[in-house]
């Protein structure tokens, strides 16, 4: 069978709307090619409409899902007409996430599916996080399906996004969960300097590690439970920027660089990994991949530009197409809900 589709991602760290048109086809097992993708930065009303959703009453926040999925379904369509793009059997959009607090049962991907399908005329797959939380899982990662399915001949993925998580293989089973925050953490403290991001890693280079910070952000309760376990930016405004606005930003941001490197190679060296693919924003972060190099010994794979940037929207697309055939599209050793299923509401 072969399938053509759309995929759509926006990352905690508002970098732009990633779109990805992918083909499946699948024999004895899956194959992908990606045909076209692109990220459609966010204007400055949308980006700052994004960041402080979680602010909103219940009334405006009913608002912006549906003013946000018209957004996306305008985005796509654009998307198609400039690419001249036929046949498409499906667009799969993660939406952006607003909340996600698992432990009550609910998280929250805004950008209506509904008003997607409406634009484009597509049937489109959505909310993909909610049954998984329900079924007393994380809602996250989902990705390790596509890393299961799609990127098997790596021992392990790890995407440095706005949080960094891996899945690997143990025992048999696809494990996943997020590591620590990345660029939700990294972006924030650059924008203090006047800068979007620290390009290259340059600004942490130039700062100085301070040890007692570092100590207690290792310290943190998050990193001593158990996966599977997931992060989101509630957490980094009670666990992380409180202690970070005491030092300088320079500072701060080497002090943070140092941190998310410390507690990723400390998963790869607890799991004897021997090779890893990484993809995500972060990928081009070379003073943290450097970091990484130097605590670890596994061979660090960073792929062809599309992989890096796209991954992501890529495996939803992918998602979308193992809704549509019923097939498993979450898996429970990832997530830790009750047992593996297929997720997504189509509209």
């Amino acid at each position: 069978m072969k399938a053509l589709a759309i995929g759509l991602m926006s990352g905690t760290s508002l970098d732009g709307l990633d779109i990805c048109l992918a083909e499946f086809e699948k024999d004895n097992q899956w194959h992908f090619q990606i045909l076209k993708a692109e990220t459609l930065p966010y204007s400055e009303d949308w980006e700052n409409r994004l960041r402080n959703a979680i602010h909103l009453s219940a009334e405006d926040l009913l608002e912006l899902n549906a003013e946000y999925g018209f957004y996306l379904g305008g985005q796509v369509k654009e998307f198609i007409r400039k690419h001249h793009i036929e046949n498409i059997n499906l667009i799969a959009s993660h939406g952006h996430t607003v909340f996600h607090q698992p432990h009550r049962k609910f998280t929250l991907q805004i950008g209506d599916g509904r008003a997607i399908k409406l634009e484009t005329g597509l049937p489109v797959i959505y909310d993909f996080r909610s049954q998984d939380v329900l079924m007393n899982g994380n809602g996250a990662p989902l990705v390790p399906i596509g890393d299961e399915l799609l990127f098997s001949e790596y021992n392990a993925c790890l995407n440095l996004g706005g949080f960094s998580n891996i899945s690997l293989r143990l025992n048999n089973k696809r494990i996943a969960f997020d590591i620590a925050p990345v660029n939700i953490v990294l972006n924030t403290l650059a924008q203090k300097l006047n800068k979007n991001f620290d390009e290259n890693g340059d600004l942490a280079r130039q700062g100085k590690i301070d040890e007692k910070l570092l100590s207690c952000l290792n310290a943190l309760d998050f990193y001593q439970q158990s996966y599977p376990k997931s992060l989101g930016l509630e957490w980094c405004n009670q666990h992380v920027f409180p202690f970070l606005e005491e030092i300088e930003t320079l500072d701060a941001l080497a002090t943070f660089t140092e941190h998310i490197a410390q507690q990723i190679s400390k998963v790869i060296n607890e799991n004897t990994i021997q090779d890893l693919l990484i993809t995500g924003g972060g990928a081009y972060n070379i003073f943290l991949i450097e970091k990484i190099r130097e605590k670890t010994s596994a061979d660090i794979i960073l792929p062809k530009k599309e992989i890096i940037d796209y991954k992501e929207a890529l495996i939803f697309a992918f998602m979308g197409v193992l809704k549509m055939n019923n097939e498993i599209n979450v898996l429970s050793s990832a997530t830790g809900s009750t047992n593996d299923h297929c997720s997504g509401v189509i509209a």
